[in-house]
């Protein structure tokens, strides 16, 4: 492994993860349930008939990879919180805002994904004549926007990851003193 540039492995996994989550959100997307009104003859109730249910399937999955990436890269980094400190200058202060910015950005996706999941699933059956009927569907964008959110996660989680090994490997700065700097030197 090259001087703070990381390990080249965990860099692909982490893209490899995230664009895949990136697919099955865009998949998502275009497979979301769409409804028709129907009347049963005999009751003479409504009822939606949907088309099949594939978009939760590709919200949820999109969910998993996405948190596969993120913990594979919090499990390398050991969450910033254990293992090698942080050398102080720039690149720790990178690494902390890079470290805020991706666990925003996650859950941001994550709360997009898990929504538009949920939503798609629910379907109504039945409503009475009375109401202003209409098929409940997901709206237009919500994996839209957890893929959006993916892609900045993932960009977010190289440059986290690029900064967090340079600021581990590099050496703290030490200075040499040779006297106390404390204010105390007539008394010595």
């Amino acid at each position: 492994m090259a001087e703070g540039k990381g390990s080249s492995l965990v860099h692909l996994l982490v893209i490899i993860l995230s664009l895949v989550a990136f697919a099955f959100a865009i998949a998502a997307e275009r497979r979301r349930s769409t409804g028709e009104v129907h009347t049963n003859e005999r009751t003479n109730a409504t009822y939606c008939v949907y088309e099949s249910d594939v978009a939760t399937g590709y919200g949820v999955g999109a969910f998993l990879f996405l948190l596969s990436g993120q913990s594979l890269l919090m499990g390398v980094t050991k969450c910033m919180c254990f293992g090698r400190p942080l050398a102080p200058g720039g690149n720790r202060a990178w690494t902390i805002i890079y470290f805020a910015s991706s666990w925003l950005t996650f859950l941001v996706a994550e709360a997009c994904l898990v929504a538009g999941a949920k939503k798609n699933a629910y379907h109504t059956k039945y409503k009475s004549m009375t109401e202003s009927f209409s098929c409940d569907t997901l709206r237009k964008g919500v994996f839209v926007a957890g893929a959006v959110f993916v892609v900045a996660t993932m960009i977010l989680n190289v440059y986290y990851y690029m900064y967090f090994t340079k600021a581990t490997t590099q050496p703290a700065h030490k200075t040499n003193r040779s006297s106390s700097t404390v204010g105390m030197a007539g008394y010595a």
